[in-house]
């Protein structure tokens, strides 16, 4: 009896510290990891980082699997442009994607140029190196990076490649409830300009906002689980950064 009630307590621990990790990550906060170069040189493959599923309420994307809870957003927030933000991408509602936020509802977006347009007023972008290799993919590509300054004056680094780069496009009109991705990393980014894969994404399809990097590792060069090249694959310079 005694060995039974043991495990009966263990049981109801184990549950209970189930029940909590569940609340804390639909509530509070997720932790994400970075697979691809979209974001580079803010974002790289490696990183870990904490969302926080409270800074634009909640929708049933909210929870592990999405589950039919409510209709719309609730305790609705909205986002600031500029935000990094975790998203259900819309064409399957499963797959996670991080971008970051460029165009609101309502707002026109367009590429003349090279230069991107926001409610056909040209972002103020300042040239920091017109030569430096970041990632695309498991390619290694040239790129120039700006500082791009948005309406709200958030500012960042964006990168564009100096063989082939995304020069003109149509006008995006973002939809009333929706808004416009895309990634810092310009030429390696699948994101709102691709409509059929991405497009506009709707509230309800937002995840959290990207807060803190708590670790990263070049998995490139190796396994977090092969410990002997922890040395040279752990980036220690990234640890508990602020996202910008």
């Amino acid at each position: 009896m005694i060995k039974k009630s043991i495990i009966i307590e263990n049981f109801k621990t184990l549950l209970y510290a189930l029940i909590i990790a569940i609340i804390i990550r639909s509530l509070i906060v997720q932790p994400f990891y970075i697979p691809s170069s979209s974001m580079e040189l803010n974002l790289l493959v490696g990183d870990r980082l904490f969302v926080t599923k409270y800074s634009y309420g909640y929708s049933k994307h909210s929870f592990p699997f999405s589950p039919p809870l409510f209709k719309n957003r609730i305790f609705t927030k909205n986002p600031k442009r500029g935000d990094v933000i975790v998203f259900k991408t819309p064409s399957d509602n499963r797959t996670d994607y991080i971008k970051r936020l460029i165009g609101m509802p309502g707002d026109i977006i367009q590429f003349i140029d090279g230069s991107l347009y926001v409610n056909n007023n040209q972002l103020l972008s300042t040239l920091i190196s017109d030569s430096e290799y970041i990632y695309c993919g498991n390619q290694k590509i040239n790129v120039s990076t700006f500082e791009e300054k948005l309406p709200n004056n958030k500012s960042y680094i964006v990168s564009y490649r100096n063989d082939i780069s995304y020069q003109n496009s149509d006008k995006y009109k973002v939809p009333k409830n929706h808004y416009f991705f895309l990634g810092d990393n310009r030429d390696c980014s699948k994101d709102s300009r691709f409509l059929s894969e991405v497009g506009y994404v709707h509230q309800d399809n937002l995840v959290g906002k990207a807060q803190l990097l708590f670790f990263s590792s070049n998995s490139r060069e190796g396994s977090i689980f092969q410990f002997w090249k922890w040395p040279s694959i752990i980036r220690y310079d990234r640890f508990f950064k602020k996202i910008k």
